[in-house]
């Protein structure tokens, strides 16, 4: 392997931790950006969809640090909103929102819509860039969005996204459980597997 060490693309915590869990096992050294001195700012996301900002994010940090680099775009699809946010999921209150702030601008869009008809998904794509190759692996899962937040866990739109099955929002389930149900779980574990193969390779 020429480099073991795995670079997460996020200044997210909350992300940088679930992806870090997800990848554990594999020998490699795990950091994020928040980790690198001086800090590197991520680039702006302008394209339209999810695997094209995740492939942004990983060929720029991996030219700019050599690292082989893990990035992630991931975004709620509202069927109600017409698609979105989307891939805006994290800018649609404006510039330097909070995480309560995106929570209340959705359900002001929701609001008056139905418990029936508040479908919607996530979607995660996964990018890996590496000296030679890229690599994009998605998943995406479905659920109901609530009429208010409930849970303390997660991160993002999880206290108000309601998984069908277990009747519990991402922000009530252990990482584990979400990690086992979730779309970032799911297009991880395609990327753990390549991982997981470039290291037995080396």
């Amino acid at each position: 392997m020429r480099d073991d060490r795995l670079l997460i693309a996020t200044h997210n915590e909350g992300k940088a931790a679930e992806i870090a869990h997800l990848v554990d096992g594999l020998g490699y050294e795990v950091l994020s950006t928040i980790d690198l001195s001086p800090a590197l700012p991520l680039p702006d996301e302008i394209l339209e969809t999810f695997a094209e900002n995740a492939l942004l994010k990983a060929r720029y940090y991996h030219g700019l640090t050599g690292c082989l680099t893990l990035a992630d775009d991931s975004g709620l699809v509202v069927d109600a909103l017409d698609g979105a946010p989307g891939v805006r999921s994290a800018r649609c209150a404006g510039p330097g929102a909070s995480p309560g702030d995106l929570i209340a601008t959705l359900l002001a869009q929701l609001a008056g819509v139905p418990l029936a008809e508040r479908q919607a998904r996530f979607t995660c794509a996964v990018a890996i860039a590496g000296p030679d190759f890229e690599r994009v692996f998605e998943g995406t899962c479905d659920g109901t969005m609530t009429t208010e937040p409930c849970g303390s866990g997660g991160f993002g739109y999880d206290p108000v996204f309601l998984d069908p099955q277990t009747g519990r929002t991402f922000a009530e389930m252990t990482n584990a459980e979400k990690s086992a149900r979730s779309h970032r779980g799911r297009a991880l574990s395609l990327a753990r597997n390549f991982l997981a193969e470039l290291r037995n390779s080396a």
